[in-house]
C-alpha cells in the first residue's frame, strides 16, 4: 500500500512579523514541532503569501510597518477564502484594554511577548485541533 497518498499534510503556519530575529526564534521553534512555516515582514508580503500558500494559521504582529496587524487581521478576516483561519496575535501591546481591542479586530486568541514557546505551541495546537 502507498502510504505517501494517505500521510496527513504538514499544518503551514504564516508568521507575519517584521523584526528578523523574532521570526527566525519562531520558525526554528515551529519546524522543530513539524510546522511548515511561511514568513512575511509585512501586510503587504502577507497579503501576496495569502494568495499562494493557504495557511492553517497566522500568527500576527500587531506593530507592523504600514498598515498594522489589526487592520490586517479586519482585512483578512473580511475575505471570505481566509475568514475561517486561526489568528494569533502576539504583540508587545500588554496595555489595559490592548487584548480586548486586538480580539475585536478579529483575532482568534492573544499572547504577549515575549512570548512563552511552551505556550505559544499549545495554544498553535489547541487552534489547529479546532
Amino acid at each position: 500500500m502507498d502510504t505517501a497518498n494517505t500521510l496527513p499534510e504538514t499544518p503551514r503556519i504564516l508568521v507575519i512579523e517584521d523584526q528578523e530575529m523574532n521570526r527566525r526564534v519562531v520558525r526554528i521553534v515551529l519546524q522543530t514541532q513539524g510546522y511548515t512555516v511561511v514568513e512575511a515582514a509585512d501586510a503587504v508580503e502577507a497579503l501576496a503569501n495569502l494568495e499562494t500558500v493557504l495557511p492553517n494559521l497566522i500568527l500576527m504582529d500587531i506593530a507592523l510597518p504600514g498598515q498594522s496587524g489589526e487592520d490586517l487581521t479586519r482585512h483578512i478576516k473580511a475575505e471570505r477564502k481566509w475568514a475561517e483561519i486561526p489568528i494569533i496575535a502576539w504583540t508587545a501591546a500588554a496595555m489595559p484594554g490592548d487584548k480586548e481591542r486586538i480580539l475585536e479586530a478579529g483575532c482568534d486568541d492573544y499572547l504577549s511577548k515575549p512570548v512563552d514557546i511552551k505556550l505559544l505551541v499549545e495554544r498553535i495546537e489547541a487552534h489547529l485541533k479546532g
